[in-house]
């Protein structure tokens, strides 16, 4: 009897190492490969977004769909091209030229700064040594350009996976069915209409993003470009690519795009800071009160507070690509929670009298008071 406890003991402590043993290898194997997974989830997001031209030109224009996919491919790369050829040349060039200004536009600003507190000698003592620092520490361009030397096993590697993520990408789109037949077995077969709802619900709200992003991205890119050059801030093409690319951070992307060229065109002078940012706080609200509301048909309804905790889980976990990938993230976790989750929930029809009696409860306990 005591034998074939101690038998039974031993077999459940050794599936417990077992298993123990198994979820540290799964861990480590997932921090390990937790990169080509991000890689991955953004070709399935882009597959998705791509998927809708594809289709339309296959069922509406009667085209096979590998046609499709390489006109549609042949479109992007083409739009890509030129801008590659009109538009990059001048944002490398205004941006060696902000490198080799970057010292200067410093120790410019921190003058200014310690001008407005002049009558307080040891704050200024202190701008003006802190700025004088920075300038030092800042390394030199020829030395800026050395380094990018070393840089060439880095540009290849990001360029082996741009291959390597355009074909994911391509092979998604133009052979979607095997992909679908996988997705669709990790379901068992009463939980597929869940699935397929998820999965239409999360394409839908991903093609409006990018379709809203790009097009307020580029008005903000044009717009900011146009205004700071007659402003005369330097980097006016830097600052409108930054633009295009900060649109797609939710909440964030207002600051990314708008300090930089407000410190650079306060080293000019703070009348010139004061109009750059009166521009960008009214880019801001037309863009966010009129303009997105319109392009957003279906609106997302995802609250800011959700996006932001993503938005710290993806960027610290995977920088600025992790950064740029949190809304389709989050658009897939609502999208899924309200197919499998949400709907099985009992109507609560006194939900809003509880939301009411949380936020309320100070001034009710007033009352009561009173």
């Amino acid at each position: 009897m005591l034998k074939s406890q101690a038998e039974t003991i031993f077999k459940y402590f050794s599936k417990i190492i077992v298993l123990t043993a198994l979820m540290i290898v799964l861990l480590w194997l997932l921090f390990k490969v937790a990169h080509i997974l991000l890689l991955f989830t953004l070709a399935i997001v882009f597959a998705l977004i791509i998927n809708a031209p594809v289709s339309w030109l296959e069922k509406k224009k009667k085209m096979k769909r590998g046609m499709a996919a390489f006109i549609v491919f042949s479109i992007i790369f083409a739009i890509m091209f030129i801008i590659g050829w009109l538009i990059l040349p001048k944002i490398f060039e205004q941006l060696r030229i902000l490198f080799i200004g970057l010292p200067d536009y410093i120790i410019r600003l921190s003058t200014t700064a310690s001008g407005w507190f002049s009558k307080y000698p040891d704050i200024k003592t202190e701008i003006d040594r802190n700025g004088s620092d920075i300038s030092q520490w800042l390394p030199s361009t020829p030395k800026l350009f050395n380094q990018a030397r070393n840089y060439t096993a880095l540009v290849l590697g990001g360029f082996f996976l741009f291959i390597l993520f355009t074909c994911i990408v391509g092979y998604a789109v133009s052979r979607p069915r095997p992909l679908l037949e996988i997705y669709y077995s990790f379901f068992n077969l009463d939980k597929r209409e869940k699935a397929q709802t998820a999965l239409l619900h999360t394409s839908k709200m991903l093609i409006g993003w990018i379709r809203a992003n790009l097009i307020a991205g580029s008005v903000e890119a044009v717009a900011s470009t146009i205004f700071l050059s007659i402003m005369n801030v330097p980097g006016a093409w830097v600052w409108g690519a930054l633009a295009l690319v900060a649109e797609l951070i939710p909440n964030l992307g207002f600051y990314l795009m708008a300090i930089p060229p407000i410190l650079v065109a306060f080293s000019i002078s703070p009348l010139t800071a004061f109009w750059v940012l009166v521009f960008y706080i009214l880019v801001s609200e037309i863009m966010s009160n009129f303009v997105m509301p319109r392009l957003l048909a279906s609106k997302m309804n995802i609250h800011p507070v959700s996006t932001l905790f993503m938005l710290l889980i993806m960027g610290s976990a995977f920088g600025l690509i992790g950064a740029l990938l949190t809304v389709p993230v989050t658009a897939i976790i609502k999208a899924y929670y309200e197919a499998f989750f949400k709907i099985n929930h009992e109507k609560d029809h006194l939900l809003e009298k509880r939301i009411d009696t949380v936020i309320y409860q100070s001034t009710q306990q007033h009352n009561i008071s009173d």
